[in-house]
C-alpha cells in the first residue's frame, strides 16, 4: 500500500495564496525590478513574470512537507524569473522557500545550505568584479547574499533555537520522570518501613492475646483464666497505645509532632521482662565475646532500633512456634558489628500456638539488610536460631 502524500500545513496555503495575489497585482500595475532595455532580459512578453511567480507558489505548500523540492523548484524558477521583467513577490517567496529548507530540511541540509550560499555570494561579488573590473560587480554578491545566505542564515539560527529548546524540553520530561521514579521508591520505601514497624509493634501484642484467650477458654479454672485475661488485657492496652502512635504519626503531615523515641539496647530489658509475663522462660546475655568498651552509646541508633525489632520478633515467633523450653537472647557488641542470637526449643511438626503472616522473618532480613549486614534462621542442633549481624560503623547496604 502506497503511502499517503502528507497534507500541507495551512499556513503555507495561506503564505502562497497571499503571494499569488500580491504578484498579481504588482504584475498588473506594471512594478517590475528590470526595464526592458536590460541586457539580462531576454524574454520581453509582458506575462513572462508570471511562469516564475507561478512556480514558486506552488512551491509555498511544499516549505514543510518537501522543503528541498520546494527549494529546487523555486532556485528554478528564480533563474527563470531574472531573464524576465521580474517580479518582487516571486524573489520574496523565494526567500522563504530557502529559510524553510533550512529550518524544515534534515540535518544534513541545515548544514550544507548556508556553507552553499555563503560560497554563492562571495563568488557572485568577487567574480563579476574581477571579471568586469568593476567595484560595482560586488553588488550581485550582495544580492545573492540578501536572496539566499540571509534567509539561510535566519533559519539556521532558528533551528539551533528549536532544537535547543527540545533538548531542554526532553531533559525536563526526563528529570520530571526520574523524579516521579525516585518519589515511587521512596513512598514504596515508606510504606514498607511501616510496614515492619506496624508488624514488629503489635505482632507480639496480638499473639500474646490470641495464646491466652485460647488458654482461658480450654482450662476450665478461675484463676488460670483470671491470670489470662489480665495478660490479655495487658497486652490489648500495650497493643492499642502503639496503635494509635502510629496512627498520630502517619495523620500529622504539618511536621510538628515531636518524633517519638526509638527502642533502643537499653530496652531489652523491659521487652524481655514484656514476654516473661506472656509465658516464655527467657535469659538476656550481652554474649561472652561483647568488647568491654563498647557500650549503648557507641551503637548508632539504627542498629539498635533493628536489634531491637529482631530480637522482638525473634521473641513473638517464640511466643507462637517454639516448645516448651528456655529461650536466649544474646548480643555480642564489638568494634564493626553487633551480633545478635535468639535461640528457642524446636520441634518439628508442632502446630503453632498463634496464626502468623509469614512477614516476620522476611522483615528481620529486611532490616538486616538495609543496614549491609547479614541475616541467617533456621533449626540448628536442635533449636531454632535466628542469627543477625549488624555494622556499626557506616557502609553501602547491600
Amino acid at each position: 500500500m502506497a503511502r499517503a502524500f502528507p497534507r500541507p500545513h495551512r499556513d503555507d496555503l495561506r503564505i502562497a495564496l497571499c503571494g499569488l495575489l500580491g504578484g498579481v497585482v504588482m504584475w498588473a500595475l506594471g512594478l517590475h525590478p528590470r526595464v526592458a532595455s536590460d541586457t539580462l532580459v531576454l524574454w520581453h512578453a509582458p506575462w513572462a513574470p508570471l511562469v516564475p511567480l507561478a512556480l514558486t507558489v506552488v512551491c509555498e505548500p511544499l516549505r514543510r512537507i518537501r522543503p528541498r523540492v520546494g527549494l529546487l523548484i523555486g532556485t528554478a524558477a528564480l533563474v527563470l524569473d531574472t531573464v524576465t521583467l521580474g517580479n518582487v513577490v516571486t524573489v520574496v517567496m523565494y526567500t522563504d522557500l530557502m529559510y524553510a529548507a533550512v529550518l524544515y530540511g534534515s540535518a544534513a541540509a541545515a548544514r550544507r545550505i548556508p556553507v552553499i550560499t555563503a560560497l554563492l555570494t562571495v563568488l557572485g561579488g568577487v567574480v563579476p568584479a574581477a571579471l568586469w573590473r568593476d567595484p560595482q560587480g560586488l553588488l550581485i554578491g550582495v544580492g545573492v547574499g540578501v536572496v539566499a545566505l540571509a534567509p539561510a542564515g535566519t533559519g539556521w539560527v532558528v533551528r539551533n533555537h528549536r532544537d535547543a529548546a527540545e533538548a531542554a524540553r526532553l531533559r525536563a520530561e526526563q528529570t520530571a520522570l526520574l523524579a516521579e521514579m525516585d518519589r515511587a521508591q521512596a513512598v514504596t520505601a515508606e510504606r514498607a518501613r511501616m510496614a515492619r514497624e506496624l508488624h514488629d509493634m503489635i505482632a507480639n501484642h496480638l499473639s500474646a492475646i490470641a495464646i491466652h484467650s485460647t488458654a482461658a477458654l480450654s482450662i476450665d479454672d478461675p484463676r488460670t483464666s483470671r491470670d489470662a485475661l489480665t495478660v490479655i488485657r495487658e497486652n490489648s492496652v500495650e497493643g492499642l497505645t502503639e496503635m494509635r502512635r502510629l496512627i498520630g504519626i502517619l495523620r500529622d503531615s504539618s511536621g510538628d509532632r515531636e518524633p517519638a523515641a526509638a527502642p533502643t539496647l537499653d530496652s531489652l530489658d523491659a521487652l524481655v521482662a514484656g514476654f516473661r509475663t506472656n509465658g516464655l522462660d527467657i535469659s538476656l546475655d550481652t554474649g561472652p565475646d561483647a568488647d568491654a568498651d563498647a557500650g549503648p552509646a557507641q551503637v548508632p541508633a539504627p542498629v539498635e532500633l533493628a536489634a531491637y525489632r529482631i530480637v522482638q520478633e525473634s521473641l513473638t515467633n517464640a511466643l507462637k512456634h517454639a516448645a516448651e523450653g528456655h529461650v536466649r537472647v544474646c548480643l555480642s557488641r564489638r568494634s564493626d558489628s553487633l551480633h545478635v542470637q535468639v535461640t528457642s526449643p524446636y520441634r518439628p511438626g508442632d502446630r503453632p500456638r498463634a496464626p502468623g503472616s509469614g512477614h516476620g522473618l522476611a522483615g528481620m532480613g529486611e532490616r538486616a539488610a538495609l543496614l549491609g549486614g547479614s541475616f541467617e534462621a533456621g533449626p540448628e542442633d536442635g533449636r531454632w536460631a535466628v542469627h543477625a549481624t549488624l555494622p556499626l560503623t557506616e557502609g553501602d547496604p547491600v
